[in-house]
């Protein structure tokens, strides 16, 4: 989840310095050194919910169709029932669908970064005060 924080009198130009502050909650689920859930292969599920096969979730996140596939497979790989079923292509090509395991990931991380957000929505507040305007 990614909150933009506008900085009081924000010029306008492409000059970092002059974007608003944008504070983004990273959660990341470590099993040994492979990240099993985290922000990409979550935003990789929501893509494939929305687009109902990998390569299109690809290219939808300007992603190859091999970096996705390897990001589905660790992530069923690292879960005791997949995330996703990958039905075999025929004359409409094919497709995934996310499985009960795979929309709770997606709500269950959303779900986290919300409250994340709330909990520390003082603390962000004044941490972004103390940039430039």
């Amino acid at each position: 989840m990614a909150t933009t924080l506008k900085t009081p009198e924000s010029a306008s130009g492409t000059d970092a310095a002059n974007l608003p502050a944008e504070v983004r909650f990273r959660m990341r689920v470590m099993k040994g050194e492979t990240i099993a859930i985290g922000p990409g292969k979550v935003s990789l599920l929501e893509a494939v919910r929305k687009h109902g096969s990998i390569s299109a979730a690809a290219r939808s996140l300007d992603m190859s169709y091999r970096r996705a596939w390897l990001l589905i497979d660790e992530l069923n790989r690292s879960l005791e029932s997949p995330a996703t079923i990958s039905e075999q292509g025929g004359q409409s090509g094919g497709g995934c669908v996310l499985t009960p395991v795979g929309e709770s990931i997606v709500r269950l991380y959303r779900d986290v970064e919300a409250r994340a957000q709330a909990a520390c929505a003082g603390q962000i507040e004044s941490l972004t005060r103390l940039l430039k305007p």
